[in-house]
């Protein structure tokens, strides 16, 4: 029954999850006389969670009936696949799309360089930059020269294709952010034409586009959006849990609690609580490692510190092996994201490693000190714990009688042979079937 009220339990709480992370948050009331802006705001590398709320913008955009929909891009790029993706959801979208690099600081590396140029309109906040369009390895790391020359010759291919309506120079500059990392700033990008203006933020943003010509996928049309006003795009629950996962740091941390989870459930199995965290921690954890640019070797790493705690709970060995676990939990973490060739912005913080790591060693060296502790302690249930036990003679050994041990009546028989009188005082010797041998005290 406990087992079928744990499973119930869990089937109510994943519904309960699955509601509220797929519920959208609340934007902000707009009037039905304004015109409305609509307002997505991307940071960080590109992942599919940017994609799946790009594509939900994109949908309620079109629903709302908006002019106009601002994606604020600030990253520093993403796997080429899913920037086709998002290249493909921009222009077919009937709703003009601005990408707008913003705030001040931000940049649009990589294959933020080609999104840019995927809007209807480039807009690019002051002190900002863009560029360094080189593609790279799923892994980060640098490709042969071959698949170089071909992701090389297809990102200019299509930026050539997006950049065409610029001027000769902005395509110049374009396939120079991909043959050599070239990147600009917003002044060097907009003398160039690569992009269309330069805007504070986002009111300047409206007034310098109202009035403006752009090609949609729709033919040409004139954008009205002097008085539209800004309705920002929240993402949702779902949304931010999915992009949370692409962070190194969390992954790491639903990694290693899952595999210790794991380990506690099946060290004492007959509960849920600890295995139903462990399967959802890595199941979180798969997500983020299939997306992430990884060293598996790491996990090897990882998975072997997991098994010399273990090893060291079942067969203590005063800590040795905890030792051993813990220089290999932390190796593998830093192996698993901190690898030279996987990109600075998705590596795991080198402290954070080592301090778990410390907490982890903490808390396996307290179940090894609780195992030691509990093969030195007395046995004090059980047949082994009768010898050398104490009791008083009930009926007169001669040699076999009656001997009364705390509560219990045993029969019992002298070990030398000789007579004990009745209330004497003996001690167990051993145990031999259900009779006791015992000796005079």
């Amino acid at each position: 029954m406990k087992i079928i009220r744990g499973f119930v339990l869990i089937l109510i709480t994943l519904m309960f999850l699955l509601t509220v992370l797929t519920a959208p948050v609340q934007a902000t009331a707009v009037a039905v006389s304004d015109p409305c802006a609509l307002v997505l705001e991307a940071t960080g590398a590109l992942t599919p969670a940017m994609l799946q709320y790009l594509n939900r913008g994109i949908r309620s955009a079109e629903d709302q009936q908006c002019g106009l929909l601002i994606l604020q891009l600030n990253t520093p790029g993403g796997e080429i696949e899913l920037l086709n993706r998002m290249v493909s959801a921009v222009r077919a979208s009937h709703v003009p799309v601005v990408v707008y690099i913003a705030p001040r600081g931000a940049i649009a590396g990589s294959a933020g360089t080609v999104l840019t140029l995927a809007g209807h309109v480039a807009a690019m906040a002051p002190e900002t930059a863009i560029g360094a369009a080189s593609p790279v390895g799923s892994q980060g790391e640098d490709i042969g020269e071959t698949m170089e020359a071909k992701a090389k010759e297809i990102l200019k291919a299509t930026a050539r294709s997006l950049a065409e309506r610029r001027t000769p120079e902005a395509i110049s500059l374009a396939e120079d952010t991909i043959e050599n990392a070239r990147a600009v700033t917003s002044t060097e990008a907009l003398d160039a034409g690569l992009v269309d203006l330069i805007a504070e933020d986002i009111p300047d943003l409206l007034q310098q586009l109202d009035g403006r010509q752009i090609h949609t996928i729709d033919g040409e049309i004139i954008l009205h959006c002097a008085s539209a006003v800004p309705v920002p795009l929240p993402t949702t629950l779902l949304e931010q849990l999915l992009g949370m996962l692409t962070n190194p740091n969390i992954v790491f941390l639903l990694l290693s609690v899952g595999v210790q989870a794991l380990l506690i459930e099946l060290s004492s199995p007959g509960g849920w609580v600890a295995g139903f965290i462990g399967v959802i921690c890595l199941a979180l954890a798969t997500y983020g490692l299939g997306i992430l640019p990884v060293n598996w070797f790491g996990l090897v790493f990882l998975l072997m510190s997991f098994v010399l705690f273990i090893v060291d709970i079942k067969a203590p060995t005063h800590g040795a092996l905890t030792a051993a676990g813990v220089g290999s939990f932390i190796a593998g973490g830093l192996i698993l994201f901190n690898s030279p060739s996987i990109p600075s912005f998705q590596r795991v913080s080198v402290p954070l490693v080592v301090a778990t790591g410390l907490v982890t060693a903490a808390t396996f060296g307290a179940i090894v000190g609780f195992a030691i502790r509990a093969q030195r302690k007395p046995i004090l249930t059980g047949r082994e714990s009768v010898p050398g036990r104490e009791g008083v003679v009930k009926k007169r050994l001669d040699p076999v009688g009656s001997v009364q041990l705390n509560a219990e009546m045993w029969t019992a028989e002298s070990v030398t042979g000789e007579t004990i009188p009745a209330g004497s005082s003996v001690r167990v010797v051993e145990v031999r079937g259900l009779k006791l041998m015992v000796e005079r005290k």
